[in-house]
């Protein structure tokens, strides 16, 4: 038996070669699959879920902004557009702080001992996030940075450009954080204990034996991908691929997203042939999903010399039903690729 199958419940489901997805709301369904069933999560929440409330998305589309900041174009090229998370007023952060602390709740629930959550965020919400994270039984473990230019601050004061010429209300943001969280293991249980036990507890070092680190130079999500699923926080399958591949240390159990979205968690993770389950409660999404994942699996096919990456000889056999794929692109990411929104 498939070791997903358990986490489909008698949801609406797709399978793949390597994973399932779920028609299903994330609280709902964490709270319905049996416990200690999963070994890691890696997701991209809606934060307090307000950007993605029906009047807000109404804006987006009509280009009228609301939380969406819709920036301008840039060299002739249409951006993306951002969630302002600057419009969260108190009553949003207190909503968005009880809605993480009760995921938190349920990820502890759901987790295996030792499992690992990673989880992106932003400069303006990590800290209130980690926090609830933590208040639902969560242990933090650090920050994964994701070295990207993005078009979020650096603005001239709103309506005042011409008025402050030299000055910027927030600084350019380079960088997007990602939370590392851990189910706490029992007590007196060393990690080697754990990872006997349960596969977990630990992060999988890179294919050449190097440890994972916690900077990632990152390129902004291709055209290519961008036009197979056009989601609005879809990240690049070079990125999330290294993700998942960390979240396994053994490289072997369940990943999870609860928050898929258009499936690029999904998608990395079929890439790499690790077992993975996603859960969206969007239809328009799921279906989105469903067309994407295989088609955002299948990026990164070698069609050049240049773009493959030789593995460690002394793995012969960890990409052996991958070696079409170029599964860790080359670190040295030249300045242009880090210039445009994730």
């Amino acid at each position: 038996m498939d070791i997903t199958e358990p986490l489909v419940l008698d949801y609406t489901s797709n399978t793949f070669k390597y994973g399932r997805i779920v028609h299903a709301d994330c609280f709902e369904w964490l709270s319905r699959i049996p416990e200690d069933s999963l070994h890691a999560i890696v997701t991209d929440p809606p934060y307090g879920v307000k950007e993605y409330d029906d009047h807000e998305l109404e804006k987006r589309a009509n280009g009228k902004g609301g939380i969406w900041r819709i920036p301008p174009s840039f060299d002739g090229s249409v951006r993306a557009p951002l969630p302002r998370f600057t419009a969260l007023d108190a009553k949003d952060r207190s909503r968005l702080a009880l809605y993480f602390a009760e995921w938190s709740r349920l990820t502890v629930r759901t987790l295996k001992p030792g499992g690992h959550v990673m989880i992106a965020s932003n400069s303006f919400i990590a800290a209130l996030l980690y926090e609830s994270l933590v208040r639902g039984g969560l242990e933090f473990r650090g920050q994964l940075i994701r070295q990207v230019r993005t078009l979020r601050g650096g603005d001239r004061p709103k309506n005042a450009e011409d008025e402050f010429p030299n000055v910027s209300s927030l600084p350019r943001g380079c960088y997007e954080p990602w939370g590392i969280f851990r189910k706490p293991l029992p007590t007196k249980m060393t990690v080697s204990e754990c990872l006997r036990q349960f596969h977990t507890g630990g992060l999988r070092r890179l294919p050449d034996g190097n440890p994972f680190e916690d900077v990632i130079p990152s390129e902004r999500t291709p055209r290519l991908e961008r036009n197979i699923a056009n989601h609005p926080s879809l990240k690049p399958q070079s990125f999330m691929r290294k993700v998942v591949y960390a979240s396994l240390p053994l490289g072997k159990g369940v990943i999870a997203d609860p928050f898929m979205g258009s499936g690029s968690t999904i998608a990395a993770a079929e890439a790499m042939g690790l077992h993975a389950v996603g859960a969206e409660r969007c239809s328009d999404y799921f279906r989105m999903a469903t067309e994407a994942i295989p088609k955002l699996a299948e990026v990164g096919k070698r069609t050049h010399v240049t773009q493959q990456v030789k593995i460690s000889h002394q793995t012969p056999n960890l990409f052996s039903n991958l070696d079409d794929i170029d599964v860790f692109p080359a670190k040295n990411i030249g300045p242009s690729s880090l210039v445009n929104p994730i």
